[in-house]
């Protein structure tokens, strides 16, 4: 089951344009985004408490004062960007009615360096306070995104983080000439650590069998943290340079997920190779896709998994960390991260 009161990628920030709106699936809920026309991004529960209608096929009006407010599409009751019910059309002027006691629940949103972030809680009926602030990239500022791609896969969250965190499978599913071939495989040796909710790969060269990192030119550094609920970030420096790839999952329905590959940097030549590097992009994505659609197949059949040390080392963590923040959450206490910092060692 996908972690509770955490925070999610959900889209850039340029994916929402003022007086728009937008229907999403998230944790298996429905959500309306937008952005009224003063600019400020929203997300509601996207029902109306009348009749049930989603508020997302209705439409983003100007109300009293000037502020946005989504009009539902069957009767016409208006809710301020807050989830506040401003308006009931079909109520005279002699009826009274409580509107301050109907409200649409409102999600907590993050916009930050170009991201969009909600917080998925527990509660369905009120606002929802967040207690984690939401995630910051690293050692990017305030820059926003210089290349996003977002998929979809039919698979669940949990399948989706595990090829993040898979370091053995690259030569076999991303095969390909910017990458690695079958038979450039050899031995890794890399040491990890404690980090925020999760865990780190420290500082050190890339693989010599990678020719991706080649095109960066210079002595490359990367450093490659992973963190709940399936967020990874990817941080390589050359002088003073930086490449930031980040990669989130996020789960859409029980069945079904979205991966979105974003990259900053600081090395105008790489704005320069943008044309090349969507098409890269791309493939190495629709590899990963591809590799899960064999894997749903199998999974039909409901098998027991194998996992073996180290390569698989990253996947027991992740499971023992989901199993420890639930805990945590149910027993209202911190979370106590499991991993403890090692080395560990395999083939790729």
């Amino acid at each position: 089951m996908p972690l509770r009161n955490l925070w999610y990628f959900a889209m850039p920030s340029k994916a929402l344009r003022p007086g728009r709106m937008e229907r999403r699936f998230y944790l298996d809920e429905p959500i309306l985004f937008g952005r009224t026309h003063a600019g400020e991004a929203f997300a509601l529960r996207d029902l109306c408490p009348h009749r049930g209608v989603p508020l997302s096929a209705g439409s983003l009006e100007r109300g009293a004062a000037g502020k946005s407010e989504i009009e539902c599409s069957y009767h016409g009751w208006r809710f301020g960007a807050d989830g506040q019910c401003a308006a009931i059309p079909s109520l005279t002027p002699q009826q009274s009615f409580p509107l301050e006691k109907i409200r649409v629940r409102r999600y907590p949103l993050a916009e930050r360096q170009g991201l969009v972030w909600i917080y998925m809680g527990e509660d369905h009926q009120g606002p929802v306070p967040a207690p984690l602030p939401p995630p910051d990239m690293p050692a990017v500022g305030e820059r926003t995104p210089d290349l996003v791609m977002q998929f979809r896969f039919r698979c669940t969250a949990d399948q989706a983080v595990l090829g993040l965190i898979d370091p053995a499978h690259g030569p076999y599913v991303h095969r390909s000439w910017f990458w690695r071939s079958k038979h450039s495989i050899h031995d890794k040796e890399k040491r990890f650590v404690p980090a925020s909710m999760g865990f780190t790969m420290v500082s050190h060269r890339p693989s010599s069998n990678s020719l991706a990192y080649r095109i960066l030119g210079g002595t490359p550094e990367t450093e490659i943290t992973f963190t709940l609920p399936g967020l990874r970030y990817e941080l390589i420096r050359i002088g003073e340079k930086v490449v930031l790839g980040f990669t989130a999952v996020t789960p859409l329905t029980e069945t079904e997920s979205e991966i979105s590959q974003i990259f900053y940097w600081t090395m105008p030549m790489l704005s320069v190779l943008k044309p090349l590097l969507y098409p890269i992009a791309r493939q190495f994505l629709a590899q990963d896709r591809a590799i899960f659609e064999r894997l749903g197949e199998g999974l039909k059949t409901s098998p027991s998994f194998l996992y073996v040390d180290d390569a698989d080392t990253q996947i027991k963590w992740y499971y023992r960390m989901k199993r420890e923040w639930d805990e945590a959450q149910s027993a209202k206490r911190p979370f106590v991260n499991p991993v403890r910092e090692t080395t560990l060692r395999w083939r790729t």
